[in-house]
């Protein structure tokens, strides 16, 4: 379980394939705190830790995770958000996040606020995919809130530290995110549809 506040920024130093499976290894300040089998959230993606090494890690990403996020567009040199599970009875800075990504959107336009950025998402019409003004969203794993709401998309308003210590800044329109909503939400838009309300 992870709260969606990025702890450092790492760097993907290498790329391997073995089958349907993909190596990455990573470089990143707090590698040598990590151990192998602890899960990190990687822009939102939750990887367990195989192998050690001075001043990086490894994490595999199987079939499955490589189609449904953005981890098939990572290169050496990507930068990645990166956040350690987070502690029972530590603080909740931002919100419940689980590291499951439900789909990946797309960048509309990065809109300069005067001070802050706004930022417009597109993804696909599902009845799961909810967001609701000043609710919680998690993009690249970032806990972040919905400024405005639409069935196929949401903005958010990113503020000067947000920006610069996370890949947000790094982002073009047409970029693909990870996208994890809100897991009440979630739970409240699959009842309803099982019972046939939406």
């Amino acid at each position: 379980m992870f709260t969606g506040i990025i702890e450092q920024n790492g760097r993907i130093e290498k790329v391997e394939y073995e089958g349907t499976n993909v190596h990455f290894t990573v470089t990143a300040p707090f590698a040598s705190e990590l151990q192998v089998d602890q899960s990190v959230a990687h822009d939102g993606v939750c990887l367990t830790v195989v192998k050690l090494a001075p001043g990086s890690y490894v994490v595999t990403a199987i079939q499955e995770t490589m189609g449904r996020t953005s981890l098939s567009q990572w290169k050496e040199g990507h930068v990645v958000n990166l956040e350690r599970c987070t502690q029972l009875g530590g603080r909740l800075d931002g919100h419940l996040v689980q590291g499951h990504v439900d789909t990946t959107a797309t960048l509309r336009q990065v809109r300069d606020a005067d001070g802050s950025w706004v930022l417009e998402f597109a993804h696909e019409v599902h009845p799961e995919f909810v967001t609701v003004p000043k609710g919680s969203i998690t993009v690249n794993g970032i806990s972040l809130t919905v400024v405005d709401s639409k069935p196929d998309g949401f903005s958010v308003a990113i503020i000067p530290y947000t920006w610069e210590h996370t890949n947000l800044h790094t982002l073009q329109p047409g970029d693909r995110v990870n996208l994890e909503f809100d897991v009440i939400g979630k739970y409240v838009a699959r009842m309803l549809s099982q019972q046939g309300r939406i």
